[in-house]
């Protein structure tokens, strides 16, 4: 996905720059960058971060960094920041997107404005790039940013480095978050609130769906209202937000620790030795249903943290290597045990499987697992948060294919959790993944979990719900579906 961060200061930005974007690194190991502005102009630093974490590769930098103003990111795609010369001068942007009618824009910039890009690997062109030329087609940077937060089908979240300060903007449907932190003689803008403590800043302001505010060396300026329709990623309380990051205000350690007891709730007279989480998001939904059942939690699996990162985001080649090699098994709370383990979710299921499978040679007695959230059904189309893109590689998608002979076989009877097709679908996952029990969170409780109207969430890649009636939550309200 990514991660974004700024900052304002009366003095040199770059140590909170440095350490609030490191503060990201959890969302992606593909790319950092950071930029500063001062006297001379912009210095932009970028480096590939695949196999060293963001701090090792930027250190040396940080001399060459000086300035009372920066912005940075963890990118798990494109170079960010970039650097733009247009008819709005010169600024800086990073951001947190997806274009998914990349081509679309680019086409009619070419055609229309006579723009020009430069192409990435694989003749692609830069996302943040496009969003840059959506901004310069206005006559100032509050409406660009609007024109291109209409524009884009996806999502886009963003900071604008420029004479001005820094220009923060939320995606028009706050799919992802963005705050704003005070201390003395600064102010920042975060995509994780976590990334603020430390710093010893304070939150001050939790920017809503589509908010653009300008923040400088003046204080914090409200550019563009929120809109009122939300519909932030559920996942990120699920899966992807750090454990001290909230988002609307709701901690994500809470909201797992909750989804575990629920899952729970539903689970009564499910007779086990232990409950464990699979490290590390699985660990707070483990804790929840562990206490809410009166089972002791151990940890039956921990995770080696000092040099392997994600390993959904490794390349494919040794993705496999790197999940083995980052979990430690404990074998003396293993043996002759009855385990139950709380998985955040099971997207393709290959790593949970290898995982699972070495428990055997330790001696497990059986193996139970709990999902945090519902059945991935569907490829998320609006974040670039899962290493599925297409739906074929989603475990559910597969069971499906192996009931139906077609991936998209009768999906709307899969999707309903008290149909026949349903419980053949979790049977047929537990089969594949040589568990002695399967089952998954209902959607009803993982929403009441979070704390948040279903109407304010995005739960696509579990339901398929797009649109609504009154207006399109995939897509810009100029947008409607069957305009394509």
């Amino acid at each position: 996905m990514g991660g974004i961060f700024g900052v304002v200061s009366d003095s040199n930005c770059v140590n909170d720059l440095f350490y609030g974007i490191d503060y990201h690194s959890h969302l992606g190991n593909q790319r950092g960058g950071m930029m500063v502005q001062n006297e001379q102009g912009f210095t932009r630093i970028i480096h590939d971060i695949r196999y060293d974490q963001f701090r090792s590769k930027f250190e040396e930098d940080l001399p060459r960094l000086q300035g009372k103003i920066g912005i940075g990111c963890i990118s798990d795609f494109e170079d960010q920041p970039l650097i733009i010369a247009g008819k709005l001068g010169k600024f800086g942007i990073t951001s947190v997107a997806r274009v998914n009618n990349l081509v679309e824009l680019r086409e009619n910039a070419v055609n229309n404005d006579h723009a020009h890009f430069a192409e990435m690997a694989g003749h692609d062109v830069n996302p943040t790039e496009i969003i840059a030329s959506l901004i310069c087609q206005k006559d100032n940077f509050a409406d660009g940013i609007r024109n291109a937060q209409l524009k884009v089908q996806g999502s886009c979240t963003m900071l604008l480095l420029t004479d001005d300060g820094i220009y923060a903007a939320r995606d028009l449907w706050g799919r992802t978050p963005l705050v704003i932190g005070q201390k003395n003689g600064s102010l920042s803008a975060a995509f994780e609130s976590s990334a603020l403590h430390n710093l010893d800043f304070e939150i001050k302001y939790w920017l809503g769906p589509g908010e653009v505010v300008l923040i400088n060396k003046d204080g914090m300026h409200k550019m563009l209202p929120p809109q009122e329709k939300m519909r932030i990623c559920a996942f990120l309380w699920i899966y992807y937000g750090f454990p001290s990051s909230s988002y609307e205000k709701i901690n994500t350690e809470a909201v797992r620790y909750r989804c575990g007891e629920a899952l729970a709730r539903r689970d009564k007279g499910m007779e086990v030795d232990a409950v464990a989480g699979v490290p590390d998001s699985g660990t707070a939904h483990a804790l929840g249903y562990a206490a809410e059942m009166n089972i002791p939690y151990r940890r039956s699996y921990v995770k080696y943290t000092p040099t392997w990162a994600r390993s959904f985001v490794s390349i494919h080649e040794n993705r496999k290597q790197v999940a083995k090699m980052k979990l430690l098994p404990i074998s003396e709370f293993i043996k002759g045990q009855r385990l139950l383990f709380c998985e955040d979710s099971i997207v393709r299921g290959n790593q949970l499987k290898n995982t699972f499978a070495r428990l055997p040679e330790f001696g497990v007695k059986e193996v139970h697992v709990r999902s945090a959230c519902p059945p991935v059904l569907f490829s998320c189309k609006y974040l670039n948060f899962s290493p599925s893109r297409k739906d074929s590689e989603l475990i559910a998608r597969r069971a499906i294919k192996s009931l139906e002979g077609d991936i998209n076989g009768n999906l709307h009877k899969y999707v309903d959790e008290d149909s026949d097709e349903y419980a053949a679908m979790v049977d047929c996952i537990r089969q594949e993944m040589g568990f002695d029990s399967l089952k998954y969170q209902r959607l009803q409780d993982m929403v009441e979990a979070i704390g948040l109207p279903a109407e304010s969430l995005c739960t696509y890649c579990w339901d398929g719900q797009e649109c609504e009636q009154s207006g399109c939550c995939c897509c810009p309200p100029e947008f409607k579906p069957g305009d394509e």
